[in-house]
């Protein structure tokens, strides 16, 4: 697949990394392409930076990883989005996020083109996304969102990270649930003091 990936720090370089090494191209969008963080994911293979737009334009699916408050101004930057598949990575934490909307997913569809946005990779720490294995055992990964284009490729996607499997939780109203969980992880990671090196993994029987 051609990525574009907007952020990248922690979760975006993570990702954007592991990914041109399951061969996807990778087009980093940032603002200023001679001076970004992250310069160094320009060692990986199959990757290229280009002004935001022009990532976007050269991309069929385009990653959000940016700061949660900045997802208007984001979605905004991307310009014409028709026919794309964004991911949204991102969670307001702490009331910290786009005023006016309660997930950052919803205020990037008020603001773009697509309908094939889904939330995923939002969950769990940037750590596990550079290693989903504890032991034999790969952490699973969650989704969601209306368009089953765009969960198709997240589920791909979480694969190619590593994860065990990616699990639809439902639809574009599950956006606040994903991000709740998102908490439940950060609260136990950070705030109950287990640590980052936590994850989940649904068993069935």
């Amino acid at each position: 697949m051609k990525i574009a990936i907007i952020g990248t720090g922690n979760v975006g370089g993570t990702l954007a990394t592991k990914w041109a090494k399951a061969g996807h191209k990778i087009n980093l969008g940032v603002q200023d392409t001679a001076n970004f963080k992250g310069k160094e994911l320009l060692n990986n293979p199959n990757t290229q930076v280009f002004p935001i737009t022009e990532a976007v334009k050269e991309s069929e699916v385009i990653l959000i990883a940016t700061p949660a408050p900045a997802a208007v101004e984001v979605a905004i930057s991307l310009g014409d989005t028709t026919g794309k598949i964004i991911i949204d990575s991102m969670n307001i934490v702490m009331g910290r996020g786009p005023a006016g909307f309660k997930t950052t997913a919803e205020a990037i569809l008020a603001h773009t083109q697509t309908r094939d946005l889904v939330k995923c990779f939002n969950t769990t720490g940037f750590n596990n996304m550079a290693n989903p294995k504890y032991g034999e055992t790969a952490l699973d990964m969650f989704v969601a969102g209306d368009s089953e284009k765009g969960k198709s490729v997240a589920i791909q996607l979480a694969k190619d990270t590593g994860f065990g499997e990616c699990y639809s939780i439902g639809g574009n109203d599950k956006f606040e649930l994903m991000e709740q969980f998102a908490w439940f992880w950060i609260n136990l990671a950070m705030f109950q003091g287990q640590g980052r090196e936590i994850g989940f993994k649904l068993l069935k029987r």
